[in-house]
Protein backbone atom coordinates (compact mmCIF):
# COMPACT_ATOMS: atom_id res chain seq x y z
CA UNK A 1 0.00 0.00 0.00
CA UNK A 2 1.66 3.99 -1.03
CA UNK A 3 2.10 5.82 2.39
CA UNK A 4 -0.36 8.31 2.91
CA UNK A 5 0.77 12.07 1.81
CA UNK A 6 -0.39 15.43 1.62
CA UNK A 7 -2.60 14.41 -1.82
CA UNK A 8 -4.14 11.49 -0.02
CA UNK A 9 -7.81 13.60 1.31
CA UNK A 10 -11.04 12.46 2.23
CA UNK A 11 -14.26 14.31 0.24
CA UNK A 12 -15.59 16.91 2.34
CA UNK A 13 -19.19 16.25 3.47
CA UNK A 14 -21.11 18.12 1.30
CA UNK A 15 -23.64 19.27 4.04
CA UNK A 16 -21.27 19.74 6.78
CA UNK A 17 -17.97 19.92 4.64
CA UNK A 18 -18.56 22.73 2.06
CA UNK A 19 -19.07 26.67 3.18
CA UNK A 20 -22.06 28.01 2.71
CA UNK A 21 -20.30 30.54 0.72
CA UNK A 22 -18.43 33.98 1.34
CA UNK A 23 -20.86 36.34 0.01
CA UNK A 24 -24.11 34.71 1.50
CA UNK A 25 -27.14 35.10 2.11
CA UNK A 26 -26.96 36.65 -1.19
CA UNK A 27 -24.87 34.22 -3.46
CA UNK A 28 -24.17 31.03 -1.53
CA UNK A 29 -22.83 27.59 -2.69
CA UNK A 30 -25.42 25.22 -3.88
CA UNK A 31 -24.83 21.38 -3.99
CA UNK A 32 -26.82 19.95 -6.65
CA UNK A 33 -28.83 16.15 -5.96
CA UNK A 34 -31.69 16.56 -8.70
CA UNK A 35 -31.26 17.65 -12.44
CA UNK A 36 -33.59 18.49 -14.80
CA UNK A 37 -33.48 14.99 -16.72
CA UNK A 38 -34.45 12.94 -13.10
CA UNK A 39 -37.26 10.79 -12.83
CA UNK A 40 -36.06 9.50 -9.47
CA UNK A 41 -36.04 11.50 -6.37
CA UNK A 42 -32.62 11.59 -4.64
CA UNK A 43 -31.25 12.73 -1.66
CA UNK A 44 -28.09 13.62 -0.08
CA UNK A 45 -27.40 10.44 2.58
CA UNK A 46 -26.56 12.50 5.89
CA UNK A 47 -24.70 9.61 7.26
CA UNK A 48 -22.15 8.97 4.13
CA UNK A 49 -22.37 12.48 2.24
CA UNK A 50 -23.05 10.43 -0.72
CA UNK A 51 -26.54 10.68 -3.10
CA UNK A 52 -29.25 8.17 -2.20
CA UNK A 53 -32.44 7.19 -3.98
CA UNK A 54 -34.96 8.37 -2.29
CA UNK A 55 -37.84 7.48 -4.57
CA UNK A 56 -39.24 7.12 -8.08
CA UNK A 57 -41.65 9.89 -8.94
CA UNK A 58 -44.96 8.53 -9.61
CA UNK A 59 -45.94 11.37 -12.10
CA UNK A 60 -44.17 12.35 -15.38
CA UNK A 61 -43.18 16.04 -14.08
CA UNK A 62 -40.00 16.53 -14.32
CA UNK A 63 -37.89 19.19 -11.98
CA UNK A 64 -37.74 22.44 -13.84
CA UNK A 65 -34.37 23.42 -12.81
CA UNK A 66 -31.66 22.13 -10.74
CA UNK A 67 -32.32 21.22 -6.98
CA UNK A 68 -30.47 20.96 -4.21
CA UNK A 69 -29.38 22.73 -0.63
CA UNK A 70 -26.82 25.43 0.61
CA UNK A 71 -24.29 23.68 2.36
CA UNK A 72 -24.26 24.46 6.52
CA UNK A 73 -27.69 25.58 6.68
CA UNK A 74 -30.52 23.82 9.13
CA UNK A 75 -34.15 24.67 8.80
CA UNK A 76 -35.03 24.54 12.86
CA UNK A 77 -36.49 27.13 15.30
CA UNK A 78 -35.35 30.19 12.75
CA UNK A 79 -36.51 29.01 9.97
CA UNK A 80 -40.05 27.65 11.34
CA UNK A 81 -40.24 31.30 12.79
CA UNK A 82 -40.48 32.89 9.63
CA UNK A 83 -43.35 30.69 8.20
CA UNK A 84 -46.84 31.56 9.26
CA UNK A 85 -48.14 27.63 10.40
CA UNK A 86 -45.54 26.07 10.72
CA UNK A 87 -45.06 23.48 13.73
CA UNK A 88 -41.38 22.99 13.29
CA UNK A 89 -38.56 23.04 10.77
CA UNK A 90 -37.90 20.13 8.52
CA UNK A 91 -34.62 19.78 9.97
CA UNK A 92 -32.88 19.11 6.69
CA UNK A 93 -30.36 21.95 4.96
CA UNK A 94 -32.47 24.45 3.10
CA UNK A 95 -33.37 23.40 -0.45
CA UNK A 96 -32.36 25.79 -3.63
CA UNK A 97 -33.66 25.43 -7.06
CA UNK A 98 -31.15 27.39 -9.35
CA UNK A 99 -32.15 28.66 -13.06
CA UNK A 100 -29.62 28.12 -15.51
CA UNK A 101 -29.99 29.08 -19.44
CA UNK A 102 -27.78 25.87 -19.99
CA UNK A 103 -29.31 22.66 -19.20
CA UNK A 104 -26.78 21.03 -16.13
CA UNK A 105 -27.62 17.24 -16.81
CA UNK A 106 -25.19 16.12 -13.85
CA UNK A 107 -26.02 15.83 -10.32
CA UNK A 108 -23.58 15.68 -7.18
CA UNK A 109 -21.79 19.31 -8.66
CA UNK A 110 -21.08 22.37 -6.70
CA UNK A 111 -21.94 25.78 -8.16
CA UNK A 112 -22.68 29.80 -7.07
CA UNK A 113 -25.87 30.47 -6.64
CA UNK A 114 -27.36 33.99 -6.57
CA UNK A 115 -30.71 34.41 -4.33
CA UNK A 116 -33.91 36.21 -6.03
CA UNK A 117 -36.76 34.16 -4.14
CA UNK A 118 -38.35 31.56 -2.58
CA UNK A 119 -41.54 29.17 -2.22
CA UNK A 120 -42.82 29.16 1.46
CA UNK A 121 -44.10 25.52 1.42
CA UNK A 122 -45.08 23.49 4.05
CA UNK A 123 -44.61 20.06 3.88
CA UNK A 124 -46.80 18.16 6.58
CA UNK A 125 -46.73 21.22 8.70
CA UNK A 126 -43.24 21.31 8.80
CA UNK A 127 -41.36 24.54 7.09
CA UNK A 128 -39.53 23.30 3.93
CA UNK A 129 -38.80 26.95 1.98
CA UNK A 130 -37.52 26.21 -1.42
CA UNK A 131 -35.21 28.77 -2.15
CA UNK A 132 -35.00 29.93 -6.34
CA UNK A 133 -31.53 31.05 -7.30
CA UNK A 134 -30.30 32.27 -10.71
CA UNK A 135 -26.40 30.52 -11.72
CA UNK A 136 -24.16 33.26 -10.98
CA UNK A 137 -22.64 34.53 -14.50
CA UNK A 138 -25.20 33.25 -16.67
CA UNK A 139 -25.27 34.88 -19.84
CA UNK A 140 -29.55 35.10 -20.04
CA UNK A 141 -30.73 34.96 -16.05
CA UNK A 142 -27.26 35.77 -14.56
CA UNK A 143 -28.65 40.02 -14.68
CA UNK A 144 -31.89 39.47 -12.32
CA UNK A 145 -32.11 40.33 -8.82
CA UNK A 146 -35.32 39.37 -7.89
CA UNK A 147 -38.06 36.94 -8.63
CA UNK A 148 -40.39 39.35 -9.99
CA UNK A 149 -37.31 39.39 -12.51
CA UNK A 150 -37.80 36.15 -13.72
CA UNK A 151 -40.87 35.19 -15.90
CA UNK A 152 -44.12 33.70 -14.27
CA UNK A 153 -44.20 30.82 -15.83
CA UNK A 154 -41.18 29.59 -14.53
CA UNK A 155 -42.18 29.74 -11.17
CA UNK A 156 -45.37 28.34 -11.85
CA UNK A 157 -43.43 25.10 -13.25
CA UNK A 158 -41.84 25.48 -9.68
CA UNK A 159 -44.63 25.46 -7.53
CA UNK A 160 -46.73 22.58 -9.96
CA UNK A 161 -43.70 20.48 -9.20
CA UNK A 162 -43.27 20.68 -5.45
CA UNK A 163 -47.40 20.61 -4.95
CA UNK A 164 -47.30 17.29 -6.86
CA UNK A 165 -43.66 15.73 -6.28
CA UNK A 166 -45.42 13.99 -3.04
CA UNK A 167 -48.60 12.94 -4.87
CA UNK A 168 -49.77 9.23 -4.86
CA UNK A 169 -53.42 7.66 -5.96
CA UNK A 170 -56.09 7.53 -3.04
CA UNK A 171 -53.99 10.08 -0.63
CA UNK A 172 -54.11 13.68 0.08
CA UNK A 173 -51.01 15.79 -0.55
CA UNK A 174 -49.53 17.32 2.77
CA UNK A 175 -47.53 19.90 0.26
CA UNK A 176 -49.10 23.79 1.23
CA UNK A 177 -47.33 26.41 -1.03
CA UNK A 178 -48.69 29.96 -0.19
CA UNK A 179 -47.63 33.29 -2.10
CA UNK A 180 -43.77 33.30 -3.78
CA UNK A 181 -41.55 35.80 -1.97
CA UNK A 182 -38.56 37.97 -3.11
CA UNK A 183 -35.29 38.49 -2.38
CA UNK A 184 -35.46 40.53 0.71
CA UNK A 185 -37.30 37.58 2.28
CA UNK A 186 -35.28 34.85 0.83
CA UNK A 187 -32.03 35.98 2.18
CA UNK A 188 -33.61 36.59 5.95
CA UNK A 189 -34.67 32.80 5.31
CA UNK A 190 -31.11 32.13 4.17
CA UNK A 191 -29.66 33.82 7.29
CA UNK A 192 -31.97 31.86 9.51
CA UNK A 193 -30.86 28.36 8.60
CA UNK A 194 -27.63 29.66 8.66
CA UNK A 195 -28.20 30.65 12.01
CA UNK A 196 -29.81 27.45 12.99
CA UNK A 197 -27.03 25.35 11.82
CA UNK A 198 -24.49 26.89 13.49
CA UNK A 199 -26.74 26.96 16.67
CA UNK A 200 -27.62 22.48 15.74
CA UNK A 201 -24.02 21.70 14.81
CA UNK A 202 -21.57 24.02 17.12
CA UNK A 203 -18.77 21.47 16.41
CA UNK A 204 -18.04 22.15 13.19
CA UNK A 205 -18.03 26.19 13.06
CA UNK A 206 -14.26 26.30 13.79
CA UNK A 207 -12.80 28.95 11.70
CA UNK A 208 -11.16 27.80 8.83
CA UNK A 209 -13.22 24.26 8.95
CA UNK A 210 -14.99 25.15 5.73
CA UNK A 211 -13.56 24.62 2.05
CA UNK A 212 -13.91 27.68 0.29
CA UNK A 213 -13.91 28.68 -3.34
Amino acid sequence: MAPRTAFHQFRPHPWHGLSVGKDAPSLVHAFIEITPFDLVKYEIDKESGFLRVDRPQRTSSLPPGLYGFIPRTYCGERVKALMPGAGRGDHDPLDICVISERPIGRAETLLNARVVGGLPMLDDGEADDKIIAILDCDHQWGHLRDLSDLPEILVERLNHYFLTYKWAPGKTTPVEIGTPYGREHAEKVVRASMDDYSEAFPSTMHEGDAVQY
